[in-house]
């Protein structure tokens, strides 16, 4: 228990706010004179600089104030944060994306730079030179558009530009060559092959099991 030097009321100590100042670790006025003082202050230090401080809006159970769009709405329409007073973020989800995205083109120059930098260490312009380098076209099969930046999930290092098909082709067998020559074998030998001769044009090849 402790008594507030302002109310002076004992309360237990959990009326009272965390602090490292004092021996018993809280504050010396309770929660409720503590808000009184704090709103006292910026009061007194608003008007100093010439300032009026806008008093708070009493809400709805269960509703906050957006202060960007300052449109009261449910909670469930802010995203969670954990460790926030309310559990929720400042923002609405509308609000939040929106600056979150304007922070992106301001610091990393978009949302496409930003997710590349983030997992594979390039720009968005390393990725355009390694698409024109290629032709546009998947470092493996040259036939569809290279979309999807490879890497090796070990080092993380990347390696080229494939197409969706030939990047979960590698994804499923686990980067391992063995299991790819081993794949390649399989369906060679029980599968009609399609080998390209020239562009759009394509010959067949049996397969060399006996048993077809």
């Amino acid at each position: 228990m402790k008594t507030c030097r302002d109310c002076r009321r004992t309360l237990p100590l959990t009326d009272f706010s965390p602090s490292k100042k004092n021996r018993d670790g809280r504050t010396s006025y309770c929660r409720g004179c503590f808000r009184v003082r704090d709103a006292g202050y910026r009061a007194a230090r608003a008007a100093a600089q010439g300032r009026t401080i806008r008093p708070r809006a009493v809400l709805p159970d269960g509703q906050a104030r957006c202060p960007s769009c300052h449109t009261i709405k449910p909670l469930s329409e802010f995203g969670r944060r954990t460790g926030a007073r309310t559990g929720r973020v400042s923002y609405c989800n509308p609000c939040f994306n929106r600056i979150k995205e304007e922070s992106r083109q301001r610091v990393h120059g978009g949302s496409r730079n930003y997710h590349l930098q983030r997992r594979y260490g390039i720009t968005a312009a390393d990725a355009d030179a390694m698409f024109e380098a290629q032709g546009g076209l998947c470092a493996i099969c040259r036939e569809r558009p290279a979309e999807h930046v490879d890497h090796d999930h070990l080092t993380g290092k990347v390696r080229a530009m494939l197409c969706f098909c030939c990047n979960q082709a590698l994804g499923n067998l686990r980067d391992r060559a063995d299991l790819a020559r081993a794949a390649a074998a399989y369906v060679e030998h029980h599968s009609w092959q399609r080998r390209r001769t020239a562009p759009g044009v394509y010959e067949l090849l049996p397969p060399t099991s006996d048993s077809t």
